[in-house]
């Protein structure tokens, strides 16, 4: 990994992503995140904060160890003890059957084989479990789509691998029967980069 991914990235990543906004989303998703936790994408470890209290550990898995530093301080802040593994979402060194919830939020996009760390994802859970999901992706609006597409290639440099036309609700569905999810923009968010897929899916 480049300069850029593992200095400058991670800045930008954490001032776009702490929006007062996403807050509240991250908020109402995590209130029923229940046992054992992996989190998916940690990043610079926003989520730390919107966990229940009776979350006292979470095992966090990202490929960019530039990432896992920045993440150091809400770590350190934090009253949840964090195992961190630097490793691809798509091969996870778990055992089956391990978590009671599996966390992503704003990562499924930028996920090279994105298919493939939704299985690993279904694997890991236990039956029961359940995954716990906020992302960006395609717009339910045709005229929306169109510029996605276009600005996808570029968004995928900038972005270090992120694409704005990824069908979320799709995905998630391909793995799991069990999906509740909801599809909005918030007010004054552009719909093009901020169209959010918010949702829980079950592994019977």
């Amino acid at each position: 990994m480049g300069f850029y991914s593992q200095m400058i990235l991670p800045r930008l990543l954490d001032w776009s992503l702490s929006d007062s906004t996403l807050g509240k989303y991250r908020h109402e998703l995590l209130t029923n995140v229940t046992g054992e936790v992996l989190e998916i994408g940690f990043g610079s470890g926003l989520n730390l904060a919107f966990y229940p209290p009776d979350i006292y550990k979470i095992t966090t898995v990202d490929k960019n160890p530039g990432m896992n530093a920045f993440a150091k301080k809400r770590i350190a802040n934090s009253n949840i003890q964090v195992e961190q593994l630097t490793h691809s979402s798509e091969n996870l060194p778990i055992s089956d059957n391990t978590f009671d919830s599996v966390v992503s939020t704003f990562t499924l996009c930028s996920i090279a084989n994105v298919e493939q760390a939704l299985q690993e994802i279904y694997r890991v859970l236990k039956v029961g479990g359940r995954f716990f999901f906020l992302e960006h992706g395609l717009s339910d609006k045709s005229n929306v789509q169109v510029w996605q597409h276009r600005l996808t290639p570029i968004q995928k440099v900038v972005g270090d691998g992120c694409h704005l036309d990824r069908n979320i609700q799709e995905l998630v569905e391909k793995q799991f029967n069990a999906v509740e999810l909801q599809q909005f923009t918030p007010e004054n968010m552009s719909d093009i980069i901020s169209h959010l897929y918010k949702g829980i899916a079950t592994k019977n």
